[in-house]
């Protein structure tokens, strides 16, 4: 009787297992992979993923009639452990989306394993346009702004006032690149001419000899395709050489908000720059942003911002298809407009989400009235405009 009874439990728990396994993989869980230690740790870090968990709460912490889980980890700038992290999320940890993927070189990487494992990544940190251009998955989005959107923004306006002459400081990776080459196209496509560049590497401390590369050409526009401390601390180093008091003028092609109070106003002054997001647009971007300063201390960046977007997005469209399954997501995602605190856009069949872009001109130390009031809104572009159209784009998922 004895040993009957412990078969009978031991067939109890060999069926049980696979109920258990299949109910502990019923849940969504999110990841937030990004810079939380180095050069971009202010751009989006920690701060992205606690607009992560806004969104979550907002949607009301589950979906399906499961928890929402939320996990997170520092991919420091380097691919190959990016890909590692991820690789154990999707295979091991039963992650169903990762978002955030600032670093253009970590978020093609994860692109790719996303492919391949039919898995969703909406990447928000991460500018180049490859990656709903030549670089396009079936799985893979991209939300905020990216390289083209950047460029006619603050490309555009610059060279048709006049600064139609341009040198570019270009972080020396894929990011970089793509930045450079959307900028110079817009450039020359508004009657101007890139003169130079120079290739700068990452997270580098000294920017004097490229200062002085940039000062010698004689160009009207340094134009910074870098982001994070190392736009902040060219800036800093520009100043020391001369270069604005001498007649050029910076043009920071990435900078945000996070950017900008690192800079300090007396600084960053009449800077021109294109964000996706500023938190005193409107009583719906002012709303998410009082919230975030209570949470943080500080206003969110459009990174910030499109992190909590893309988090919203995703569990809508999981609400929508009643299912977590990727394709079906996907076609969600596609399908469904975005309307919330971050904008009003639509995704394309690339995966590109379009929504406006906003030229902004640094206020003066005089003209703020409060901590983060730091913006003056100069012109809105379209996101028909600031973006490239699916066929555009190059992807081959239009063809």
């Amino acid at each position: 009787m004895k040993s009957a009874l412990l078969a009978a439990a031991a067939v109890s728990v060999l069926l049980a297992a696979p109920a258990f396994a299949e109910n502990a993989n019923q849940g969504v869980k999110i990841g937030i992979l990004n810079d939380q230690s180095g050069v971009y740790a202010d751009y989006g870090g920690k701060w992205s993923v606690e607009a992560a968990k806004m969104a979550i709460e907002d949607f009301g912490g589950e979906v399906l009639g499961h928890k929402i889980e939320l996990v997170t980890a520092d991919h420091q700038n380097k691919p190959d452990l990016a890909t590692s992290i991820a690789r154990r999320w999707y295979d091991v940890e039963n992650v169903d989306m990762i978002t955030e993927l600032t670093t253009s070189s970590v978020a093609l990487a994860i692109h790719e394993l996303s492919k391949e494992k039919k898995k969703i990544d909406i990447v928000v940190g991460a500018a180049t346009s490859r990656l709903t251009g030549d670089s396009c998955q079936p799985y893979g989005f991209h939300w905020a702004y990216d390289t083209r959107a950047l460029a006619v923004g603050t490309g555009g306006a610059l060279t048709k006032a006049g600064g139609d002459t341009w040198f570019f400081l270009t972080a020396d990776y894929a990011f970089g690149y793509a930045l450079e080459k959307d900028t110079s196209e817009i450039v020359t496509a508004n009657g101007g001419k890139v003169v130079g560049s120079v290739r700068v590497p990452l997270n580098s401390s000294d920017f004097s000899s490229f200062l002085l590369q940039a000062q010698s050409s004689k160009a009207k526009i340094v134009g910074l395709a870098n982001a994070g401390l190392d736009t902040t601390n060219s800036i800093k180093q520009a100043a020391e050489f001369g270069i604005v008091t001498g007649g050029q003028k910076l043009a920071g092609l990435l900078m945000t908000l996070a950017e900008v109070n690192g800079l300090g106003l007396q600084a960053a002054q009449g800077l021109v720059l294109t964000e996706g997001y500023y938190w005193d647009l409107n009583d719906k971007t002012r709303n998410l942003g009082e919230r975030f300063f209570k949470r943080t201390g500080r206003m969110p960046s459009m990174i910030h911002a499109g992190t909590y977007s893309a988090t919203l997005s995703y569990l809508k469209a999981v609400k929508a298809a009643g299912t977590k399954d990727p394709d079906a997501v996907a076609k969600k995602l596609k399908e469904l407009p975005v309307d919330d605190a971050f904008a009003q856009g639509k995704v394309l069949e690339n995966g590109r989400m379009v929504h406006d872009m906003y030229l902004f001109e640094v206020k003066k130390p005089s003209e703020s009235k409060r901590p983060f009031d730091y913006y003056k809104l100069l012109a809105t572009v379209p996101g028909d405009k600031a973006f490239f159209t699916a066929k555009e784009s190059g992807c081959p998922l239009t063809k």
